[in-house]
């Protein structure tokens, strides 16, 4: 299932590998796939299958043995690091499963921080109103260590959201909170995603999760089976 009428993420010819000693581990392979505007799309497999490495070259973070990425149409590894990562700040969210939140700052700060890197002048106002959204109105003044893992984890998701990005990737989200918390993280991923038209990436090992996205990439030993296996 399609939602958009534009591809928004393109990987071509993806590989990886890295070197060992004498030994070159292929790590990813030739993984090649479209992700149009509006689409939710979860990538699945097997435990050092892949998916975090794919994940971190689609936002830039690392570096293709060989192979192409483009987002909005931008080459992404035609740019230099700074450029790399103005690309992440402007167009791209993440969410992570160990939450990345700086203990050293508040739930608002924490929010307000790429924004304000950003040079956005309604940073505190737009921290407030997502706190707000994802049920963290009376808890903005808290450090991460005062706030449970699925409040930190709702933190996350307002700061990935701020920058109204046009891509999430999302790695694990809920591989740190129990089934119920989780499932509360993940409903409301969803509805964030949906009321700000956000094309998403979700890498996960729970199939109830993969279950509510449009497609599936489903990658083995490093190579992707198939091109998405679309929802009925």
């Amino acid at each position: 299932m399609r939602q958009g009428d534009k591809v928004l993420l393109r990987a071509c010819g993806l590989s990886k590998q890295v070197h060992i000693g004498p030994r070159t581990l292929a790590i990813l392979s030739d993984v090649s796939f479209e992700v149009e505007s509006g689409e939710a799309v979860a990538v699945v497999g097997a435990s050092g299958s892949g998916k975090t490495t794919l994940l971190g070259l689609l936002a830039g973070l690392d570096v293709p043995t060989r192979g192409r990425v483009y987002i909005d149409g931008i080459d992404v590894f035609s740019l230099d690091e700074d450029g790399r990562a103005a690309l992440r700040r402007d167009r791209i969210g993440f969410v992570f499963q160990s939450f990345h939140l700086l203990s050293a700052m508040t739930a608002l700060e924490n929010v307000m921080l790429p924004m304000e890197l950003a040079g956005n002048r309604h940073a505190r106002e737009t921290a407030l109103s997502l706190l707000e959204r994802v049920g963290l109105a009376e808890r903005i003044h808290h450090y991460p260590k005062q706030l449970s893992g699925g409040e930190q984890q709702r933190v996350a998701l307002a700061r990935a959201f701020a920058a109204a990005p046009r891509l999430l990737l999302a790695d694990e989200p809920t591989g740190n909170l129990d089934p119920a918390t989780g499932e509360e993280i993940i409903t409301l991923m969803f509805e964030l995603n949906r009321e700000q038209g956000t094309t998403l990436v979700l890498v996960t090992h729970d199939p109830a999760v993969s279950e509510r996205c449009h497609r599936r990439l489903q990658l083995s030993g490093g190579r992707l089976l198939g091109n998405g296996e679309a929802r009925p």
